[in-house]
């Protein structure tokens, strides 16, 4: 299975992404968790500790690596470089492993004016891709706001997006965005998890602005979420009650495939 889970920031969305990959692992599953988002912090979500997030060098800072697989080093610098460098071996080579769980951090990437496109770009854009089509795991992406990252070509082998909203209209704004840029990309199954939800009326907002097809499920608003947090600790460690929470969602993610 291979989730992108997206949505805007504060919402929930790594919170979401962990204890799901965390789920997929306890039940003796191959995972992959990717933080593709600029404000990276799947990594203690996880149940990394702070200094092993730390100590983790993203793949947009693996200088040499990059150099060496797009041939960029040297003279070439500047020039010309390869665009369909080897990726394949990046997974199993520099994932960080805990809980079961294989996880990388994909990292910034600098680009100059006018939008070019560097060889950090390349290398992260067909690692992507590569994890998407070619590699048999659960893959859980947590993204940034949009699925820039995610081409045509890519997006559609994605088994599902995923986007984690509040309660309210400008959570359902980003909703739609996501829903049509996915659909532009060829992808259909674009799906909801409302998180925060604090009461009745706060399900009743979801369910009328999303769609009952699209909508996965809801999170309770729950204070051990943010205690977890604050402790810089996994979630699926502290809260019994999210891990029932998204264990149902997980469940209507697998029914509906």
């Amino acid at each position: 299975m291979k989730i992108a889970v997206t949505g805007k920031g504060g919402v929930g969305k790594t919170t979401f992404s962990a204890v799901l990959a965390r789920l997929f692992a306890a039940e003796g599953k191959k995972v992959l968790a990717v933080d593709v988002d600029p404000d990276a912090n799947l990594g203690l979500a996880l149940g990394f500790t702070a200094d092993e997030v730390s100590a983790i060098t993203p793949v947009s800072k693996m200088k040499e690596l990059i150099a060496e697989r797009t041939g960029s080093e040297g003279e070439g610098m500047g020039k010309f470089f390869k665009i369909n460098p080897k990726v394949d071996d990046i997974p199993d080579t520099y994932a960080h492993e805990k809980n079961g769980i294989k996880f990388l951090i994909m990292g910034t990437v600098e680009v100059g004016g006018g939008g070019c496109v560097c060889p950090e770009h390349v290398v992260i854009k067909r690692l992507i891709s590569h994890m998407v089509v070619q590699r048999d795991e659960v893959l859980i992406m947590d993204m940034e706001a949009g699925i820039e990252h995610l081409g045509r070509g890519t997006a559609s082998f994605v088994d599902r997006f995923v986007v984690v909203i509040e309660p309210g209209a400008r959570s359902v704004q980003t909703y739609h965005a996501v829903k049509k840029l996915a659909l532009d990309l060829g992808v259909r199954k674009v799906s909801v998890v409302a998180n925060k939800v604090r009461d009745a009326e706060d399900e009743d907002f979801v369910k009328k602005n999303i769609p009952a097809e699209d909508l996965l499920g809801c999170i309770s608003y729950n204070d051990e979420i943010l205690k977890a947090d604050r402790k810089g600790v996994s979630p699926f460690d502290t809260s019994e009650k999210a891990k029932t929470e998204i264990m149902r969602i997980k469940e209507r993610l697998e029914s509906a495939d």
